[in-house]
């Protein structure tokens, strides 16, 4: 069985990792063998995420499992930016994932943390200019709704990173699994 790691951090974006914590444990209960689970990693175990919305993580940078899938969610990522702990937890465990994976702004601590170095990415429309500024050898690619390069995914912000999860399960399992989590959430998948 596969683990996706979704890392979470304060005034990380709620939609940023519920929307993808929904579509993968949607399609693992859609599916008659557990493709794979899905938790929440963080520095602290509870985090405080955008709008004061308190969030109980399953595992620390410390303790979590090996992912097969790691995710890092957008939000308010100026804190995190310096947070040299947490940048190289996420370098530790995408450097041993099989997918690494931002949505919005997530792709700047990707970046930071030296993911991302010249591949084709994108993240939240207010943002796309600053990752350039700041990324300036990241192929920044505009009005797309998630972005593929290698093993690499980026997602614009917010309900974008919906879809692009619902093609890593397409990509992970398959489309017909795909089209029943979308259906199964009443979401027009954009896939």
């Amino acid at each position: 069985m596969q683990t996706i790691g979704i890392v979470i951090y304060d005034e990380a974006e709620v939609l940023d990792f519920a929307g993808p914590f929904e579509v993968f444990s949607t399609a693992a209960r859609l599916c008659s063998t557990k493709p794979w689970s899905v938790c929440l990693i963080s520095e602290r175990q509870t985090v405080n995420a955008r709008g004061g919305f308190t969030v109980q993580s399953h595992f620390t940078l410390d303790n979590h499992p090996p992912l097969d899938v790691l995710l890092v969610s957008g939000g308010v990522h100026t804190w995190a930016m310096n947070n040299r702990r947490l940048l190289q937890a996420i370098r530790n465990a995408g450097e041993s994932a099989r997918w690494v994976t931002s949505v919005c702004t997530g792709a700047f601590l990707l970046a930071e943390a030296g993911l991302l170095s010249n591949e084709k990415v994108t993240t939240h429309w207010e943002d796309l200019a600053d990752l350039h500024r700041r990324y300036p050898n990241l192929q920044v690619h505009e009005t797309v709704r998630w972005v593929e390069d290698g093993n690499r995914i980026t997602s614009a912000g917010i309900s974008a990173g919906i879809d692009m999860s619902l093609h890593l399960v397409e990509t992970l399992h398959s489309r017909e699994l795909a089209e029943k989590t979308a259906r199964q959430m009443e979401y027009d998948w954009q896939g």
